[in-house]
């Protein structure tokens, strides 16, 4: 059986398992609708344009936010991770501030930039920020200290030796972060689509539910899910693209 085929079996079967539910009326529809209704409810809403434009206001926030907030925490990594004097200044300030949940900052954020697209931004890009510190900053830690020496012997200056050796070595944990990162800012993009949003795939999950529609629910978590997907295959592609160099366990 194709390797394609066996991923795809398990989510086939869940949603005949879904089905089935449906049909038999073991799961009510005011409970959740079921495919053939969800179906028809994207269906009408592709038709409509209101689906494509949602996913699009979602993406643009999502990718905005972890654009920011990946920049400035690789760019502390690096600070922290190649000098001393970097990791005493930034490291415990990072080590505090992720321990915050993101959540109880929504207030804040509200207060200090409104209730426009900034404070949705601003929480995504906070939430991304630390999956990819960290992993940025234990990449370079971790670095094989006898390539360090090679470096050495080779008579590498201390620029050649962070470009050609550090942060390569460094490479395989800074994607890691990344998909950590990616996966953060669909679940902040969920709550930050609850501050007063006029558009997105929020903003429409928010009205169907005062209207009881599960079905449109179900169409907003399944496109979600779809984006998160989509995003996480561009990860592993660039991983193949960039660590081709590298081998690795593929299991058996």
């Amino acid at each position: 059986m194709p390797r394609w085929l066996r991923r795809a079996s398990g989510p086939v079967a869940l949603v005949l398992l879904w089905h089935v539910l449906s049909v038999t009326g073991a799961l009510p529809g005011e409970v959740l609708a079921g495919p053939s209704t969800v179906l028809s409810s994207a269906a009408a809403l592709i038709e409509t344009g209101e689906l494509q434009e949602a996913m699009w206001v979602s993406l643009s926030r999502a990718l905005t936010g972890l654009a920011i907030g990946g920049t400035i925490g690789v760019t502390l990594a690096v600070i922290s991770g190649l000098f001393r004097l970097g990791e005493d200044m930034v490291d415990a300030i990072m080590q505090m501030m992720r321990t915050v949940p993101n959540v109880a900052l929504i207030p804040l954020l509200i207060i200090w930039f409104g209730i426009g697209e900034a404070p949705k931004i601003a929480l995504i890009a906070l939430a991304t920020a630390f999956p990819l510190y960290l992993n940025v900053y234990a990449g370079i830690r971790n670095v094989d200290q006898s390539l360090i020496e090679v470096g050495r012997t080779l008579g590498l200056s201390r620029l050649a030796m962070i470009v050609n050796v550090v942060l390569p070595g460094a490479l395989p944990s800074a994607l890691v972060g990344l998909r950590y990162s990616l996966g953060i800012a669909w679940l902040a993009l969920v709550f930050g689509e609850q501050i007063n949003a006029t558009a997105g795939i929020g903003y429409l999950m928010a009205n169907a539910r005062e209207f009881f529609q599960t079905d449109v629910i179900v169409v907003c978590l399944v496109v979600y899910a779809l984006l998160g997907l989509a995003v996480d295959f561009t990860v592993r592609t660039l991983e193949k693209v960039f660590l081709s160099w590298r081998p690795a366990f593929n299991g058996t």
